[in-house]
């Protein structure tokens, strides 16, 4: 049962994770953040996820057996068909000993595996909350682990359906997600709650003392990166679809006007083959590409940079690093999709989706920004992500969706196609960063 504390719920919250929790990736960094914060405000967190993975501390992971010791690889992947079943029982068993009052579902595998495990709890109302992070179908399109023209396609796309009307409500990171579910998928608007992807303001954070710059400065040397290069960083998943080939294309195109830019590419996997490409495009001796960075060490290597870009061509998924770009006051560059304009605002550098030569035009523009024009942009980014995405103000926008979905009340929703905050704000409109 849940405790309530003078007027407030602390509920026990059982979520499922069918993932290698934790790796140092988006989606792994979402669920992170949302557990501390909900931490934070007194909430009882118990994680489910593979056996794989690393553990973190004051975090209560629990390891479905029989599922090897081997992280699984990012995106799709035919394992997961194997852990999956092993990851159902042990959620089902962690549900019957801590009688969860809230399910909180990542990925469409943890969707159905958390309406499974309801329905042989003992009668009582579990709400199951879907944490949608991009359709099911496209991220397979995108990791081409299937094709859009194939013949698994529909049968992928209905079970995708099924399972976004399971839940009894789904929060979306992005309007445009909450739009897809409304309008493709045909799910009640009434259970689709949009809670945009946070950031910890306070880790990430331009450095400001003299000692946090000399920091910045020694990292900067021990990555080899020349004195005198303006630094352009990137973070996040090296992979065709989140634009890594395009990026070193457009660094190709940008750097003989741009002699003194230099990349710093930072993540994995695949950091020997994208090594590989700068070479062979000859611009390896502008390139870093640093591998996988821990989660806690993130800020201190985006600090090193001057402007960043996010090249993610799905119009499907979250864009999460973005807010770490802002919290970090950097002007950012990214392809022109919906997503990244609710992030950004025209605040943004937007390249043509799916063009290099657009994307080093942007570069270009960026670069050849008035200094202390594009610092005062930085800047602005920065009170965006302070005023509307700190976890704080999101753990308790994600606590009101349980409460919701406890007691069955839909019925006042914000509306879909209310501005997001960034803009109204730019509009001269009422800001309102209620649900």
């Amino acid at each position: 049962m849940s405790k309530a504390v003078g007027n407030k719920k602390h509920y026990k919250i059982l979520m499922v994770a069918p993932t290698s929790f934790f790796a140092h990736y988006g989606a792994h960094v979402r669920i992170l953040e949302e557990v501390w914060a909900l931490q934070a405000l007194g909430h009882r967190i118990t994680i489910v996820t593979y056996g794989s993975g690393n553990d973190v501390p004051g975090v209560d992971i629990r390891r479905a057996a029989f599922t090897g010791h081997r992280e699984v690889s990012i995106g799709s992947s035919k394992r997961k068909m194997l852990y999956d079943p092993m990851l159902f029982l042990s959620t089902l068993r962690t549900a019957w000993l801590m009688r969860p009052d809230i399910i909180h579902a990542h990925l469409h595998e943890g969707a159905l595996i958390g309406r499974l495990t309801r329905s042989l709890l003992p009668k009582r109302h579990v709400p199951v909350i879907f944490d949608y992070q991009g359709s099911l179908s496209g991220e397979m399109v995108d990791h081409r682990f299937i094709r859009a023209n194939g013949s698994f396609y529909k049968p992928f796309r209905a079970l995708e359906q099924v399972i976004d009307r399971m839940a009894d409500a789904i929060i979306s990171s992005s309007h445009n997600a909450a739009a897809q579910l409304r309008t493709e998928h045909h799910v009640n608007p009434a259970r689709i709650f949009t809670i945009a992807d946070g950031v910890d303001i306070q880790r990430f954070a331009p450095p400001v003392t003299a000692e946090a710059q000399a920091q910045v400065v020694a990292l900067r040397h021990e990555l080899g990166i020349p004195d005198g290069r303006r630094v352009i960083v990137y973070l996040g998943k090296l992979a065709p679809y989140q634009g890594t080939d395009l990026l070193l294309e457009a660094a190709k195109l940008l750097l003989p006007n741009h002699p003194d830019t230099h990349f710093l590419i930072m993540g994995y996997p695949a950091a020997d083959d994208y090594r590989n490409l700068a070479t062979y495009l000859g611009i390896g001796d502008h390139v870093t590409i640093s591998g996988r960075i821990p989660y806690d060490q993130a800020p201190d290597y985006l600090a090193i940079g001057e402007i960043a870009v996010a090249p993610k061509l799905s119009t499907t998924e979250g864009a999460g690093k973005i807010a770490n770009y802002m919290a970090m006051a950097l002007p950012t560059v990214c392809f022109d999709t919906p997503t990244s304009r609710e992030f950004l605002g025209d605040l943004g550098y937007y390249a043509v989706r799916g063009s290099a030569a657009s994307l080093s035009a942007c570069l270009s523009e960026a670069l050849n920004t008035d200094p202390a024009s594009l610092h005062d942009r930085g800047l602005t980014l920065r009170r965006h992500a302070t005023a509307e995405r700190s976890w704080s103000a999101i753990a308790r926008n994600i606590v009101s969706v349980y409460d919701q979905a406890r007691s069955g009340n839909f019925a006042v929703r914000r509306s879909l196609t209310q501005p997001q905050p960034i803009l109204a704000e730019m509009k001269g409109e009422t800001k309102d960063v209620s649900l």
